[in-house]
């Protein structure tokens, strides 16, 4: 098994490659703007796989945080280590 590979001939490249000006970066999510609806939890709260807890993702104006959300209140999301979230400060919410 020991055979003798046959040498590669590279091709000289003369002139300037632009095929790379576009580039596309799947880990860079779109972050929005406008503030989260109540539509959008209550698709959350609503799925079969919630029943006491649910792990999300929320981008906030203040940065991004993974918490347990355990319910709704008026304008607030309440998590499981009993912290208040205002929804008009997130701007996006993921399930984990």
């Amino acid at each position: 098994m020991n055979k003798k590979l046959p040498s590669v001939y590279p091709v000289p490249i003369d002139k300037k490659l632009k095929n790379n000006e576009e580039v596309f970066q799947s880990s860079l999510e779109d972050v929005r703007t406008s503030p989260l609806t109540i539509k959008e939890i209550n698709e959350i709260f609503n799925a079969k796989d919630h029943v006491y807890k649910t792990k999300v993702k929320l981008t906030t104006k203040n940065g991004v945080k993974t918490v347990e959300v355990v319910g709704l209140s008026r304008n607030n999301l309440l998590t499981l280590d009993g912290q208040t979230i205002n929804i008009d400060t997130i701007l996006d919410i993921k399930k984990v």
